[in-house]
């Protein structure tokens, strides 16, 4: 017993009609063309799966120079006194 109740020699059989009417050459340009297209699948979701990471990191830098430059920008408290007369002391 094979797959599921399928013997070899029923898929022997099996294999044998399809390359008799099909023919070798027919079979390995669409081995070859199934191939491709699986790496082709592969290649794409690769980019995108990079250029996901891509944004994250540009947004993570976006943020970070967003708070250096808040950082900067705000004023810096003056620790210089001042009496009632509003002159420095």
């Amino acid at each position: 017993m094979g797959l599921s109740g399928i013997s070899i020699w029923q898929l022997l059989i099996v294999l044998a009609i399809v390359v008799m009417l099909f023919g070798t050459k027919r079979l390995r340009t669409l081995g070859g063309d199934l191939g491709s297209m699986i790496k082709g699948f592969k290649n794409s979701m690769s980019s995108e799966e990079s250029k996901k990471e891509e944004e994250e990191a540009q947004k993570a830098l976006d943020s970070k120079n967003l708070d250096q430059k808040a950082t900067a920008a705000s004023p810096t408290p003056t620790t210089d006194k001042v009496d009632q007369n509003n002159t420095k002391v």
